[in-house]
């Protein structure tokens, strides 16, 4: 089929190695797995997301379902092998599972698009993103293929050193902050569960088996302060516009930390380390002012 993917999703392979072979080969393997899976295209999903293509179908029978097309580097084996242990319980349902010759390949249950609950009012999407992120914090499979909460954030602590300009650097006390939050962190981790890993209230959409499910893992098994981490900071920007925003980012620390019973410290750390690593990455492809937001906010905790 003939089709232009989602600008947002061309910007942010743009941001990547490998993006843009990945988009050169798209229309093609857009073709093989609507042809492997015998399915009819309604649409691709607009805007879409950053590490996926996205695409609403029908399948053999005429039921809906999402077809979504996932590059390499997005690790669409872990993906697979999270939605499938999870088994549609607070996520998506994975309907079928890509052959190898189809890597990258995944046919979801199709939720509604364009309801997420980042479309409800601040205090009710933070009680209904919580409330479905505790549904994935299950045990991981014996033999596991996914990565940890040490091995990933020791790949970006790396990065967050390389990305320094030197000692003057005005993220360079910010950075040193983290890294010794991570360290203390990973001396003695309270569980060893497995997460969404890139959770927020844009990736929890409207079902109809079920009120809310997530969608987008990028699956890691750790502990469950880490994951809730990045569902602290959702809204920055609507933080940093608010003249009590270090306050009521505190105050949402405390809240999220007692609905979901996480210590409260160890959500306050992961969330400064996870802050200060997506600031520095968005100032190292060119987002100035998302780096900004986000290293203001690392600051107020």
């Amino acid at each position: 089929m003939a089709f232009q993917p989602p600008p947002r999703l061309v910007r942010a392979l743009a941001e990547t190695t490998g993006g843009e072979d990945w988009l050169r080969g798209l229309p093609q393997a857009l073709d093989r797995a609507v042809e492997t899976l015998a399915l009819s295209v309604e649409r691709v999903q607009v805007p879409g997301g950053r590490s996926s293509l996205v695409v609403l179908v029908r399948r053999s029978d005429g039921s809906p379902a999402v077809l979504k097309l996932i590059p390499t580097r997005s690790r669409p084996a872990s993906e697979q092998a999270a939605l499938a242990h999870w088994h549609g319980l607070g996520a998506a349902q994975l309907l079928e599972s890509p052959s190898s010759e189809d890597d990258g390949v995944l046919l979801l249950e199709r939720l509604n698009p364009d309801v997420s609950v980042r479309t409800l009012p601040e205090a009710k999407a933070l009680l209904e993103g919580a409330a479905t992120l505790r549904r994935l914090w299950v045990e991981p499979p014996t033999g596991h293929v996914f990565e940890t909460v040490e091995e990933r954030t020791g790949r970006q602590a790396d990065a967050m050193r390389a990305a320094l300009v030197g000692p003057d650097d005005e993220a360079a006390a910010l950075v040193d902050t983290a890294l010794g939050l991570r360290t203390e962190l990973l001396a003695d981790p309270p569980e060893r569960l497995l997460l969404h890993g890139t959770f927020r209230q844009s990736k929890v959409l409207g079902g109809e088996r079920m009120p809310w499910l997530a969608v987008g893992p990028d699956p890691v098994v750790g502990e469950c302060a880490f994951d809730l981490a990045r569902l602290v900071r959702d809204r920055v920007e609507d933080l940093i516009a608010m003249p009590s925003g270090a306050a009521t980012t505190r105050r949402r620390v405390k809240r999220l930390a007692e609905s979901l019973e996480v210590d409260r410290e160890r959500l306050r750390g992961w969330t400064v380390f996870r802050a200060v690593e997506s600031g520095l990455r968005a100032r190292r492809v060119g987002r100035p002012r998302d780096a900004d937001w986000l290293l203001e906010f690392a600051a107020w905790l």
